[in-house]
């Protein structure tokens, strides 16, 4: 007989990989656009730039929030294992976050002495990237637990690995920034995105490799995963996939506008599947399942009438504003 206690963390999981999975591609091309700043120098670029996500910026962090809470309200035991171990990295991404959105805002009031917040629009974006793939790093190279507390010290998130993730997942947006800017604007913007498209998707399919060559040499437990039949018949599909989309992304980059964004967006998600493969049913890999991490089933249960409320209303929203401010923006043209 099946179990609240055994189906209740298995729902709230998939709410968790959903809100982290939205906010990735997201709030990714939001951050690679100020990836881009620094090779675009005219002021009217910046500006046609800045627009592109004005209406969306704001609701794709909602994610961000959604996914902490879930984490900490449905899986509390590895919320206590990951902030602790994470500290540095996830105040970096907090800071770089509110550092980002205030000179969002601030640059258009500053003008035309705004040139600070442009710089600080850069580095929060290019730090809120980095400290997210630190974070990703510190998560899979296995946190030290001892008697369900984290056991390490304030570095241990630091590592040859982690950095590696932390510029993958910077290579990553920035090439969603590229995408998306060949998705809305026009012009000069657009032309020049279309320039870096084809470098970024080069370097993060060489990351793609890296990593996958790295995390089974290094982590007994994902080499078994991959390569034990009859696994590898149905996980070999994920690399396959992944260079079909970076072919059609690197098509679309010379005349199209929709298909290398939505290629960009796939390779994301099959990256994180490949991650959710390798790592399923862990929170905290390898020590702690997602039965082990779960809070009460009465905290549980609920947690997801609220999300089950809530999450139909951001999805409502965000399809909403997708669709209200679809189309290209021209040089001069915002919504600001």
């Amino acid at each position: 007989m099946i179990e609240m206690a055994d189906v209740l963390p298995v729902i709230l999981a998939l709410v968790l990989g959903l809100a982290v999975v939205l906010y990735v591609v997201l709030d990714g091309f939001d951050l690679g656009i100020g990836m881009l700043f620094p090779f675009y120098r005219d002021e009217h670029d910046r500006d046609l730039i800045m627009n592109s996500v004005a209406p969306f910026w704001d609701g794709n962090e909602t994610w961000l929030v959604l996914g902490g809470v879930t984490l900490w309200a449905a899986f509390p035991k590895a919320f206590a294992i990951i902030l602790p171990a994470m500290y540095i990295p996830v105040l970096v991404l907090l800071l770089a976050l509110i550092f980002r959105g205030v000179a969002f805002e601030f640059r258009w009031v500053a003008k035309p002495a705004h040139r600070w917040w442009d710089l600080s629009f850069t580095a929060g974006s290019i730090l809120s990237g980095f400290a997210q793939g630190l974070i990703l790093g510190g998560i899979l190279q296995e946190i030290p637990v001892r008697d369900g507390q984290f056991a390490g010290g304030a570095l241990e998130w630091l590592s040859p690995f982690s950095l590696m993730c932390g510029a993958a997942v910077t290579t990553g947006y920035a090439l969603l920034g590229a995408t998306w800017l060949m998705l809305k604007t026009s012009g000069r913007v657009e032309e020049q995105a279309r320039r870096l498209g084809p470098w970024l998707l080069a370097a993060l399919l060489a990351f793609i490799a890296i990593v996958s060559i790295w995390t089974p040499l290094q982590f007994p437990r994902i080499a078994e995963r991959w390569f034990k039949l009859p696994n590898i018949l149905f996980l070999a599909q994920v690399p396959v996939a992944t260079l079909l989309f970076a072919y059609l992304c690197w098509r679309g980059m010379r005349r199209g506008a929709v298909l290398p964004f939505v290629s960009a967006v796939a390779i994301f998600l099959l990256a994180f599947l490949g991650l959710v493969a390798s790592n399923v049913p862990y929170l905290v890999p390898p020590t702690m399942t997602v039965w082990q991490a779960a809070s009460h089933p009465a905290s549980q249960l609920f947690y997801l009438v609220g999300a089950s409320l809530l999450l139909p209303m951001i999805l409502a929203y965000t399809v909403l504003v997708f669709w209200l401010f679809r189309g290209k923006l021209a040089p001069g043209e915002g919504y600001h």
